[in-house]
């Protein structure tokens, strides 16, 4: 009892240093508009002030969470902080690119930092105006999103001399595909740039052979009503579904756009690369949970999707308004955890941290375009291990 103790004061502590509490804003006059989460609730966000030179920079934060793609999975997450603003959590830690210490963030530590909460399923494409009384579901991510920035532009950020839209995993997706979008909501002399961390997933086929996240991206798209919301540069061309992948409508992106992402993606290993559906017998399972764990052949297969992962990066097109930050990590989301984004120990490319690499990307004081060698080269990596009894597969 008295080492758990120990434990649970040391994390506190860790707390404590890297990371500080920030409670919860409501967004209620989004109901009347139809803007809410799968349940119905009001949007959400966590919000903390800039100060001194930073009170006109604002730092718009994602947050992440999958999707969900039909009646049934949406349903299920109706339940949790994802689908229902009632169940959320109210005091989120900020640390990382959200934290208010120049130690800690020296580029946006006296921004307004914004964290939004994720309760729509499709990274904030949806706008089905029915709702379906059986179900009680509403799929409105759409008018989330511009609901949530036109409270924000309220509050002070359309007086924004710098603005981000930053987002992780599924909310880095909605950073790219509302990068524009972002962009348009300020007079030309703002400088707005956007950061997708982990967000960049790819059209791989799985282990069995067969086209899982593609399928699975195409039912969140037809189930939510995204499709008006995707690039019309990409609807144009392909179907709906392709255009939720980066790699295909990312290049028609004219707003500056810095991608932060492990070659080696673990949410990608385990639900696109490896899904359980594709591995019956469950011969990837302990791979998956630790990378050190992989076979010889595991670890080829992984070298062939990181292969296919640089193929698709060529969808952002060669041009100076990118960048990239690559690395050679089984790692997902390194730009909100203090020891991924700048300590003493965190993971470099060409000996430079994922903060400064961003944040001199950001103040045009230097291009940042890297990608690392090949796994298992870099040893400043904070290789991800999974507890075996967490599930998150799509």
């Amino acid at each position: 009892m008295g080492q758990w103790l120990n434990l649970l004061v040391c994390a506190l502590i860790l707390l404590k240093a890297d990371g500080f509490n920030v409670g919860i804003t409501y967004v209620e006059n989004a109901v009347v508009k139809g803007a809410v989460c799968l349940d119905g609730s009001p949007p959400a966000y966590h919000f903390d002030k800039g100060f001194g030179a930073g009170i006109n920079n604002w730092l718009v934060h994602i947050e992440g969470g999958g999707w969900c793609n039909n009646v049934t999975t949406c349903l299920e997450r109706k339940k949790t902080r994802l689908g229902s603003s009632k169940q959320m959590v109210k005091v989120v830690a900020f640390s990382g690119m959200l934290s208010n210490k120049q130690k800690f963030n020296p580029d946006f530590y006296n921004w307004n930092r914004i964290k939004v909460r994720y309760c729509d399923g499709a990274s904030f494409t949806g706008d089905v105006e029915a709702v379906n009384p059986a179900n009680n579901l509403h799929f409105r991510g759409a008018r989330v999103f511009q609901a949530v920035m036109e409270d924000l532009m309220a509050k002070g950020m359309k007086n924004a001399q710098n603005a981000v839209l930053s987002g992780c995993s599924a909310g880095g997706l909605t950073s790219i595909l509302h990068c524009d979008n972002f962009r348009a909501l300020f007079p030309v002399g703002t400088k707005v740039k956007c950061f997708a961390d982990a967000g960049y997933f790819i059209n791989a086929k799985d282990v069995s052979g067969a086209s899982h996240i593609e399928q699975f991206y195409a039912q969140v798209v037809a189930t939510h009503g995204s499709a008006k919301h995707l690039p019309a540069s990409c609807t144009s061309r392909l179907s709906p579904g392709l255009c939720f992948f980066p790699q295909y409508m990312a290049r028609q992106i004219t707003t500056p756009l810095f991608i932060i992402n492990a070659a080696y993606d673990s949410w990608q290993i385990k639900n696109i690369l490896a899904p359980g559906v594709a591995d019956p017998h469950g011969t990837w399972h302990s791979c998956k949970l630790d990378i050190n764990n992989c076979s010889p052949t595991q670890l080829q297969t992984m070298q062939s999707f990181r292969t296919q992962f640089l193929n698709a990066l060529a969808g952002l097109g060669i041009s100076s308004s990118r960048g990239m930050f690559i690395d050679a990590c089984y790692a997902h989301c390194q730009t909100e955890m203090q020891e991924t984004w700048l300590r003493t120990d965190s993971p470099v490319l060409g000996k430079m941290s994922i903060a400064k690499a961003v944040g001199d990307w950001y103040y045009d004081r230097s291009p940042f375009q890297k990608i690392d060698c090949a796994y298992p080269c870099n040893p400043t990596c904070h290789n991800r291990v999974f507890d075996s009894n967490v599930h998150s597969e799509v």
